[in-house]
């Protein structure tokens, strides 16, 4: 392997599922090492994971990357948004940490809505208005349903912090994660007084917001990973923003990432105030912003679908009447929480492929949907949709987005781009960029382009009326019957 041109850098991404780590020559991009390893997540009622889960998975896809990572001269750590992290006074968890995608905070999300102005007053305070995904939420469930939690707790914590602080022995975090919160003020840019207070949480026990570029700490002794004593630690961000890090991306290009949640963003020099509560007004991790909506149901849940129908998950045959909505895990876009799937239109010549297809079909109705509520109005129409995440890679997903947006498509060949995001924030520590413009540098977003085909209306408009019509099922709350 050629010999690296620049520093080495390190780039994290702790995801729901795992975490990977990259080693990457920060003058270049080229990827010099990488390590992965899993974590469990809870099933059932709720979605958690055990925290130092995360810092063992940490420390085996470090190993994993060998010598390459004891060279590094700075580190960075992207994560899944939203989860709540809560430590006692040793620094160690009070208990699992409610995921993202734990929707039994639905009753407090509500409740709070209500009691501080309403969804007009959310948007304009925090930019979002919060469903259960956000941190506020869960907190609040903890307190109702846990107190002796809440009274053990000495730190509160998002996932990504969790794993930077135990690398530096500070809490800190950026505005990028802090906006997704619901208790960080984006006007001010500080934490808002009147949200801790209506749900009882000190602000003495939140972490320090590190500015975009500032150093958030160095690595100390006793940490068990390849790092020297003083390595560079970046502020890290929410994986959405770190993955917007990594493609360099400018004002007003429309991204679609799709994992096991589903995502469409797209930077902006506006503040986003969405008062329907479909776009998340959050910061991006440089000093603009990432307004973005977000599904909990994608390729997991079509995945299981073509499980349940003993099919390839590329097996799609078209059809025109049926239409299955894959809401498996609830929903937060729209806002379904209590919902599971739906199917509709469904005959004797249905085939199992066309229920396939029409999986596919509901989940990104869901995310272009959202996407035009994302972008600003300025925005070019016809400018190419960046496709990411483990979907991108497969033909039956870059079909389906294509027919159902009518745009071009276009497909990053870099891969792992929340840990690449990462990896070139860590990289601006060390030459002064703007993280942005060192993956730009890196040139991380070239990738075919597919063509525009034209829009399949008749199938959007279709879904549009299954969901309207069935929205007072979908809304039903199955454990108040």
């Amino acid at each position: 392997m050629p010999a690296a041109e620049g520093p080495l850098v390190v780039g994290v991404d702790t995801s729901t599922q795992s975490t990977k780590a990259l080693v990457v020559d920060a003058a270049t991009g080229r990827i010099v090492a990488s390590g992965q390893a899993p974590h469990t997540v809870s099933s059932g009622a709720g979605r958690e994971s055990d925290p130092r889960q995360w810092w063992d998975a940490l420390g085996e896809a470090l190993h994993q990357c060998g010598d390459a990572a004891r060279e590094a001269a700075a580190v960075s750590i992207g994560g899944q948004q939203h989860g709540l992290v809560t430590l006692d006074a040793r620094g160690e968890p009070v208990r699992p940490a409610l995921l993202w995608n734990d929707v039994r905070s639905a009753p407090q999300a509500r409740r709070l809505i209500d009691e501080l102005g309403g969804p007009k007053s959310w948007a304009e305070r925090t930019g979002s208005v919060p469903s259960a995904s956000f941190t506020v939420t869960k907190w609040s469930w903890l307190a109702e349903n846990e107190p002796d939690a809440v009274r053990a707790t000495k730190a509160v914590r998002l996932p990504h912090d969790y794993l930077t602080e135990r690398l530096t022995g500070e809490g800190t975090t950026d505005r990028g994660d802090a906006s997704g919160t619901g208790w960080w003020a984006a006007g001010p840019e500080t934490y808002d007084e009147e949200t801790l207070a209506r749900v009882g949480l000190d602000p003495a026990l939140l972490p320090r917001v590190v500015r975009p570029s500032e150093v958030a700490g160095t690595v100390r002794d006793g940490h068990g990973l390849p790092f020297s004593k003083g390595t560079l630690v970046a502020a890290g961000t929410g994986d959405n923003a770190a993955a917007a890090l990594g493609l360099g991306l400018s004002p007003g290009v429309p991204v679609m990432s799709l994992g096991t949640s589903g995502t469409v963003y797209a930077v902006s020099q506006r503040r986003p105030a969405d008062p329907t509560g479909t776009v998340a007004g959050f910061a991006d991790a440089r000093g603009d912003w990432l307004p973005l909506a977000c599904t909990l149901n994608c390729t997991l849940a079509v995945d299981r679908v073509a499980t349940l129908l003993n099919l390839d998950r590329e097996a799609v045959e078209p059809g025109t009447g049926v239409t299955l909505l894959p809401f498996l895990d609830g929903e937060r876009t729209p806002n379904l929480p209590h919902s599971s799937g739906l199917l509709s239109g469904l005959r004797h010549d249905t085939t199992a492929g066309q229920l396939l297809q029409a999986a596919y079909d509901g989940a990104v109705h869901s995310l272009l949907g959202a996407l035009d509520l994302a972008l600003d109005d300025d925005a070019d129409p016809s400018a190419p949709l960046l496709l990411i995440g483990g979907g991108a890679r497969g033909a039956a997903w870059q079909q389906t987005v294509r027919r159902l947006s009518g745009r071009p498509v276009q497909i990053p060949e870099a891969r792992e781009l929340v840990a690449l995001g990462a990896a070139a924030q860590a990289a601006g520590l060390l030459t002064g960029e703007d993280a942005a413009a060192v993956a730009r540098r890196w040139n991380t977003a070239a990738g075919p382009v597919l063509d525009a085909v034209e829009r399949d209306d008749a199938t959007l408009s279709r879904i549009t009326g299954v969901l309207s019509d069935a929205a007072p099922l979908l809304e039903r709350n199955p454990d108040s019957r």
